[in-house]
């Protein structure tokens, strides 16, 4: 099913060394894409194993470059890798390993943006990428809101990213990010990788996350939950009953409803406070009295 490869950038087994295909394919990484390589292939092996039983299953890459990850992929248990890629260079790179792995790996080309990635593979389905920087969260908000479609997702973020979405009440870290993900989620952060494991080298340390849907969790409109926590966050130095006014009911009200005290800040309440205000707030705002004007 594999095919071996031995040194640190991933040559052996009659694949080229990555360093080759990128200079062959021209693919000096482009700042504008988000694009730090990871070519050491122990590090890939390591993220690969982070997500932990792929057997069987569909792994879906996001931004592949080169290969350094993908071969990781392939080398595992995996049913198949789907590999979404922009840049034109990297998408004829990566059809050399398509013709090493035939039948299980598909390189699909296009912005990872604007591609459903349930849509490309059967079930179960994990997320497994090194995210180009510039993006990494757009694409998980809205993994997130479908989280049920996957088994997991393992992810390269910028550390103080990474931090953000395991981070708990009263740490500094918390907000927005971390509600949602939490929610969703059962969030881990599992190794660091430093910079200079990276082509170019980054200016910041990653961090590898695995993120595992709950097997419960509140019931709660998402965008009303993306709603007060903009509000309550985007004033996070502000007591909510200021900070929520911005929501457009009474926000002490609001507040009494779910039994917070209206001094309380944003990064005191935890993921099922936050979902009670969200609930609390749709029954206001279908029933409730409007803020005064």
């Amino acid at each position: 099913m594999s095919a071996p490869s031995g040194d640190s950038d991933g040559a052996g087994g009659g694949l080229p060394p990555l360093r080759d295909v990128i200079q062959r394919h021209g693919l000096a990484a482009k700042k504008s894409l988000g694009q730090h390589f990871l070519l050491d292939l122990n590090l890939t092996r390591r993220v690969a194993r982070a997500a932990e039983d792929l057997s069987g299953a569909s792994v879906i890459e996001i931004g592949p470059g080169p290969g350094g990850l993908t071969r990781a992929l392939l080398e595992s248990p995996a049913a198949r890798v789907v590999a979404i890629e922009r840049d034109g260079r990297a998408v004829a790179a990566l059809a050399e390993l398509e013709a090493a792995y035939p039948g299980r790996l598909t390189v699909v080309e296009g912005d990872a943006l604007a591609i459903d990635p349930a849509s490309l593979c059967p079930a179960p389905r994990h997320i497994v990428a090194n995210l180009p920087y510039n993006v990494a969260t757009p694409l998980l908000i809205g993994w997130l809101k479908r989280i049920d479609d996957y088994a997991s997702l393992t992810l390269m973020f910028q550390k103080e990213v990474a931090q953000r979405l395991v981070a708990r009440p009263r740490e500094a870290a918390y907000g927005r990010l971390a509600v949602l993900t939490q929610w969703a989620c059962e969030a881990k952060l599992v190794f660091d990788i430093p910079a200079s494991a990276f082509v170019p080298p980054p200016k910041v340390t990653s961090s590898v996350v695995r993120l595992r849907p709950r097997a419960t969790r509140e019931a709660v409109d998402v965008a009303l939950l993306e709603r007060v926590t903009q509000a309550a966050f985007g004033q996070r130095r502000k007591m909510l009953r200021q900070s929520l006014k911005s929501l457009g009911v009474d926000a002490v009200a609001l507040l009494a409803a779910c039994g917070i005290a209206p001094e309380k800040r944003a990064e005191e309440l935890d993921v099922a406070q936050f979902c009670a205000l969200a609930r609390a707030l749709a029954a206001m705002a279908a029933t409730g009295p409007r803020a005064a004007t």
